[in-house]
């Protein structure tokens, strides 16, 4: 069975070294002390090793079942769950006036990272509860924070997101579940809604459903979408579950993936609701949710990344397989260990390159957020929307493609169930496709993002590595600082090219979307190994206790200035190549 150990040591050498956590003017960071978070990650990482990882396989092997209406997650999750609740950590940085313990958001994106990682169908349970809670805690009224956050925090009650239905996925002005008011203020909700991860579930005493709905008279399409609160059970006067409300299960639906979450298809039927926020203004709400849904997505690409690269690691250096083609390195035994050839070191340095430097930038974005929040700062929180799609979308996208790498170090056990590693492929390959398909997070950073605040903030990005290029490109830095001028260069070439094509030839900027979102990840990632390489440089130069860390990342750091980072010369040909390699061939030809 696959095991997992948190990397606590690289996440405190992010957040402290390279981030300088406790250094920061942010309220709130002077508290992260490296002892701090140190004691923080060793109590989550023990109970992401020790208790969550192994349901792993048997959540994948049982999934959940639905009997006269009732959800049975698999064994073991509920006792589990409990332990999750005591400990805190579903409220880790939720507002300690309902229940939480106010920490930054940096800290729960760091703890969430090893519960993923350790299994990413159990977490999203809590995950998504988070996300409600925040809409809440955003758009709510003062009664409905005071009557559903502080038993959210506590993963007393969970949440839900429910956007989806049958007929319509991106396009949400399609749909057609209804609001229809009513004299006490509150509404009758009656719909259909499909793919509800965590939908129901015998872990919670109540299921806070935010749904979206129309309501009747109101305008067309998407400007007459709404935001509901729909619980599972009616609040009574005293704050505790009462009357069942006219919510059910259809199914659970059969997936690929994620078989340890309840994904559920859910019919209301005349359920009562209470508005979230404004009429009309549903998409506003549900956004609150699904940017934070987004970032923890990447971050589920980057995890189950992480624990797939761990166990192929463990295999390479311990299967026997041929002899390494300079000459006997195992001579005690009859073969070599594969990690002595060449492309499973080819293999395995694509994957450690990629999860380190995608862990530096997951963190960095979780840090803009909390600059963003608790500053106040509008810049942080505009470049921090710009990188969302890029965070969600280039990282699912390279997080399983690690997997697959992974799982090919096996050779044919890692097609073999017996050995546990297409469970991480199949549970990363949901990343690409929820909360936002990773096409539409490309066409929503080409066509909306870039333009923002009159391409603002994606203008300071580029000043923000021409900077970095300048103040550090002499020396030892010479090496890793040059290919992150030359990428960046073929980003800003991209971006040219969108703006002198895009407006005449909308497909030729949409054309060259997908690639634009990959393009604009190597150069987020070419910054942080920079930045990391610098970091350990120093380290080096300065005298220090671990050489042979910082030694290893400048090597990783070259890895990824030499083999990965020049992708984008190929991104950018192909976004150059224009809409008509793309459109030209007639629909009734495919």
């Amino acid at each position: 069975m696959p095991s997992y150990t948190a990397p606590i040591k690289d996440i405190q050498y992010v957040l402290h070294d390279v981030l300088n956590i406790s250094g920061s003017d942010i309220p709130g960071y002077a508290d992260l002390e490296p002892e701090f978070t140190e004691a923080i990650f060793d109590a989550a990482g023990q109970l992401a090793s020790e208790v969550i990882a192994p349901l792993n396989v048997v959540g994948d092997k049982e999934g959940c079942t639905l009997e006269n209406g009732v959800i049975t997650t698999p064994t073991g999750f509920k006792e589990a769950f409990e332990q999750v609740k005591e400990g805190g950590w579903p409220g880790l940085d939720m507002p300690e006036e309902f229940g939480g313990q106010g920490m930054p958001y940096v800290i729960n994106t760091a703890v969430g990272e090893m519960f993923s990682a350790a299994n990413q169908a159990f977490t999203m349970y809590q995950g998504l509860t988070h996300g409600a809670a925040s809409a809440i805690l955003v758009h709510g009224t003062d009664q409905q924070k005071a009557t559903y956050l502080p038993k959210m925090t506590s993963c007393d009650w969970t949440g839900t997101m429910n956007l989806t239905e049958p007929h319509c996925g991106t396009d949400l002005g399609l749909m057609r579940t209804k609001a229809e008011p009513l004299a006490d203020g509150s509404y009758k909700i009656s719909g259909q809604k499909i793919f509800i991860s965590a939908g129901d579930h015998d872990m919670s005493e109540n299921v806070i459903h935010l749904v979206l709905a129309k309501i009747v008279g109101g305008p067309e399409g998407i400007k007459g979408v709404s935001l509901f609160i729909v619980p599972k059970f009616i609040v009574d006067e005293d704050g505790n579950p009462g009357a069942k409300n006219g919510v059910s299960v259809g199914s659970i639906e059969e997936k690929m993936g994620i078989h340890g979450n309840s994904t559920c298809v859910m019919n209301y039927d005349e359920a009562t609701g209470y508005l979230l926020g404004t009429e009309h203004k549903g998409m506003r709400a549900m956004f609150t949710m699904m940017n934070e849904a987004r970032l923890g997505v990447g971050m589920q690409g980057l995890a189950q990344a992480e624990a797939a690269y761990q166990n192929a690691v463990i295999y390479a250096k311990d299967r026997l397989q041929g002899r390494a083609v300079t000459g006997v390195e195992n001579p005690d035994s009859p073969a070599d260990p594969l990690i002595v050839h060449p492309d499973i070191r080819r293999n395995l340095m694509d994957q450690k390159s990629f999860i380190e430097g995608a862990r530096a930038f997951m963190l960095w974005g979780a840090q803009l957020i909390d600059q963003a929040h608790r500053s106040e700062d509008k810049d942080a929180d505009g470049l921090i929307s710009l990188m969302t799609p890029v965070l969600k979308g280039f990282l699912t996208d390279k997080g399983y493609e690690a997997t697959v790498n992974a799982q090919q170090v096996y050779g044919g056990h890692g097609y073999i169930e017996e050995w546990g590693m297409s469970q991480f492929t199949r549970d990363a390959r949901i990343a690409m496709i929820y909360e936002g398909a990773n096409g539409v997070q490309a066409l929503d950073l080409v066509g909306r993002k870039l333009a923002t605040d009159g391409g603002k903030h994606v203008m300071a990005f580029f000043e923000m590595v021409k900077s970095f290029c300048k103040e550090n490109g002499e020396g030892d830095m010479a090496e890793f600082v040059d290919p992150l001028k030359a990428a960046s260069k073929d980003l800003q070439g991209a971006g040219m090219f969108f703006m002198q094509n895009g407006m005449k030839n909308p497909n030729a900027a949409l054309s060259g979307s997908y690639d634009f979102m990959h393009l604009f990840g190597y150069v987020c990632l070419g910054l942080m190994w920079a930045r990391m390489a610098k970091v350990s440089l120093a380290a080096l130069e300065n005298g220090t206790d671990d050489a042979e860390f910082h030694q290893n990342k400048l090597t990783t750091a070259r890895y990824y200035m030499a083999r990965q980072l020049p992708m984008t010369g190929t991104l950018l040909k192909r976004i150059e190549s224009g809409a008509d390699p793309v459109m030209t061939l007639p629909a009734e030809a495919f």
